[in-house]
């Protein structure tokens, strides 16, 4: 019979994956559908931004914080005020207040001038400042009409900076069309935090159900185990235009459900997986 090894990272659902439901919802899902935690999206819902209020929604549904996305999408751009460093540092309050390890943020827009001159050194001297890891999310460049432009600085790539601690999201490695396990390997050791999602390669970021679209998810994941990867892995999908609870709460049990059976491995199986997989 064989012995499948799974390794210590836990599987989170992220707030974002609930909307137009409120941050309650994604508590109240992640504890009825078995999942290990929430990644809390810090956006214009009050809650969100309220580390006491989500103590209380964590221990009321016994799921834990395991990350705080820090607010910065264009549609957080006031959130939490407007100097990006600042949001920084309420994003580290945050995690630190509710217990979560990592706190995800996005590279500087190109029009965030001194914060994207500073940003890696910042980054660095935040982390050096606390136990909180920031892990460095992917991007991807804008296209329309056969143009393509990068908003962020230096690059929606951010695997070349001297980070320590990075989110691989695959929804976003489809819009870019990068190859995510050569993206991957990049980021090696410093690979701490996973959005797993799906996408078809489309200039839209479609956050699918893995499975659903042509990125390599379950290697992704198959890959992780192989490398008893201990980060956390963050189902984060959009289930927007979901026709009812119920089918939303279906597409987060079938995304938990792909993510558990392929972060998982063969207890023999070797630890050199990355470039097997990438190549």
């Amino acid at each position: 019979m064989a012995v499948v090894r799974v390794p210590e990272a836990k599987v989170a659902l992220s707030t974002a994956s609930v909307y137009p439901e409120a941050t309650p919802a994604a508590f109240e899902l992640a504890a009825r559908l078995g999942y290990d935690g929430v990644e809390v999206m810090v956006w214009t819902d009050p809650v969100s931004q309220d580390p006491e209020a989500l103590k209380r929604l964590a221990d009321y549904h016994g799921v834990p914080v395991l990350a705080v996305h820090a607010p910065c999408l264009i549609i957080t751009q006031r959130v939490w005020g407007t100097d990006p460093w600042a949001k920084l540092v309420r994003a580290r309050n945050a995690a630190e207040q509710v217990g979560a390890k990592t706190v995800v943020v996005h590279p500087p827009f190109r029009w965030q001038r001194d914060y994207a001159r500073d940003f890696v050194a910042g980054i660095n001297r935040m982390s050096d400042e606390t136990d909180v890891r920031f892990a460095v999310e992917n991007m991807f460049p804008l296209r329309a009409r056969g143009r393509e432009v990068t908003p962020y600085a230096p690059d929606w790539d951010p695997t070349e900076e001297d980070v320590r601690h990075f989110t691989i999201d695959l929804s976003h490695t489809s819009v870019s069309r990068s190859d995510a396990m050569e993206m991957a390997t990049r980021m090696s050791e410093r690979l701490a935090h996973v959005h797993i999602a799906d996408g078809l390669g489309g200039p839209r970021d479609e956050h699918l159900v893995p499975g659903r679209g042509n990125q390599p998810c379950g290697v992704l994941l198959e890959t992780l185990a192989r490398q008893g990867f201990g980060g956390t892995v963050v189902v984060e999908i959009n289930t927007r235009r979901a026709d009812s609870r119920a089918d939303r709460e279906s597409d987060l049990a079938e995304a938990l459900a792909f993510t558990r059976l392929h972060l998982a491995a063969p207890a023999d199986a070797d630890t050199s997986a990355w470039q097997r997989a990438s190549g």
